[in-house]
């Protein structure tokens, strides 16, 4: 399936009667009063885009709500909004919204329950995609990299199985997975909130989602859009990095107890999409550790969270996970370990050819001149002092630290053997003892 002419992700429809949202009755109930307390709403077209149901769905809770004598109608027609008619809490209302807030803060969206949300993630899993040669050297091209290097990363993020990419630092391992990140084109649906055994666990976050633009209706148009729901968020497929910070209670859900709502922890984010674990090895918590809490959910596509009360329950777990490390798997893992984790590839530092392939590249887009007796004196007389083991990141860090060079000084910009020494003066610290 090629990603660029596939159909796309299969929206998840809109629930048309207050049966087929598969929630308690009475927690709907509460957020539609909870809502309308907290956001000041009258009209069933503002409550219902609050609540993000569809007019007919909502003007249902309206109604059982009035049966219950907690909301009324005002009585009087908004000419401004077609004639709708207005809607309040009655005192009973405007008392059971109190008592409501007083025991979950969570008024809005209102939540898709956690089997439904099971069936979209299916829809739209990781494991779906497959991703042509074409689209991954389309992703990587900013990047200079050794044709075997896409042999091994294409089928690891085809199958949307675990990676672990190791090497010498500044060899660009953040970049290939970003790479990654930016060849999986298509889009994904993400939901506001969940809900399990009547708790609330918000999962859409604008730090973490990137929100689609929505296409707008055009009322002249024969070909409307296809309608989906609107508990969830058109979204990029997310991308999560962690690096250094990651602790193992990051991956645990996240309890406010002022608001007595939860919101997901990093993983459940991420789902459908990547979690990349950056810097593997500079964390709190030993390798080992940050990979045995991952065992279950790589094998099993499941995660197990757990509620303030201690109950366990199972979540989808459909992330493509990326761990990079500077340090060999060896040193860090044990072999039971390594098995879990499905590819493993070596980033290593760049052929001396394709240094200067970099080199030249970085110094065009930074509109630094080539000069040969520079790039000779670089090759021969610096590289030898380090057993010439070339990285990708020093094009960059030497091409920078000239042309500071040359705008503190007020000349054009140029390379020379004289500022290319003063440059690997800042890339190397010379080892002395300092006296103290």
């Amino acid at each position: 399936m090629n990603m660029q002419t596939h159909p796309g992700v299969q929206p998840p429809p809109p629930p048309n009667r207050i049966e087929e949202m598969r929630l308690p009755i009475v927690m709907m109930r509460d957020i539609l009063l909870k809502t309308m307390f907290r956001k000041n709403l009258d009209l069933v077209g503002d409550i219902a885009t609050a609540i993000c149901l569809p007019r007919a769905v909502t003007q249902e809770l309206i109604d059982l709500a009035r049966t219950q004598k907690l909301i009324e109608a005002t009585g009087t027609l908004h000419a401004n909004s077609g004639g709708e008619m207005g809607f309040q809490l009655t005192d009973g209302g405007k008392s059971r919204a109190l008592d409501a807030l007083s025991q979950s803060e969570y008024f809005g969206p209102m939540p898709v329950p956690l089997d439904v949300y099971r069936e979209q993630v299916k829809r739209q899993s990781i494991r779906n995609i497959q991703i042509t040669r074409a689209q991954l050297t389309a992703a990587m091209g900013h990047l200079v990299l050794p044709p075997s290097l896409l042999d091994h990363l294409g089928p690891a993020v085809s199958a949307g199985r675990s990676i672990l990419m190791y090497g010498p630092p500044g060899n660009g391992k953040s970049s290939i997975s970003n790479g990654i990140r930016d060849a999986m084109g298509d889009k994904i649906y993400v939901p506001r909130a969940i809900e399990y055994a009547g708790q609330v666990i918000t999962v859409y976050d604008p730090i973490v989602h990137s929100a689609a633009e929505t296409e707008e209706d055009d009322p002249n148009s024969l070909r409307r859009r296809r309608t989906f729901d609107t508990r969830y968020v058109r979204c990029e497929r997310p991308t999560v990095i962690t690096g250094g910070e990651l602790s193992l209670d990051m991956l645990d859900l996240v309890y406010n107890p002022t608001a007595r709502t939860y919101q997901a922890p990093l993983q459940l984010k991420s789902t459908g999409g990547i979690f990349i674990v950056d810097d593997l090895g500079r964390q709190k918590e030993p390798p080992q550790s940050l990979v045995n809490r991952w065992i279950v959910p790589l094998e099993e596509s499941k995660d197990i969270l757990a509620l303030q009360s201690g109950e366990k329950f199972e979540v989808p777990f459909d992330t493509l996970v990326i761990f990079s490390t500077n340090f060999h798997p060896n040193e860090i893992f044990d072999k039971a370990a390594l098995r879990r984790i499905f590819f493993k590839i070596k980033i290593d530092g760049p052929s001396q050819a394709d240094f200067l392939k970099i080199f030249a590249m970085v110094a065009r887009k930074k509109g630094m001149p080539l000069d040969e007796e520079t790039l000779i004196h670089l090759i021969r007389t610096k590289y030898p002092t380090i057993n010439n083991i070339y990285a990708n990141y020093q094009p960059v860090f030497l091409i920078d630290q000239m042309i500071a060079i040359c705008e503190f000084e007020g000349t054009p910009y140029h390379m020379s053997p004289a500022l290319i020494d003063r440059a690997w003066a800042n890339m190397f610290v010379k080892d002395e003892t300092i006296v103290k």
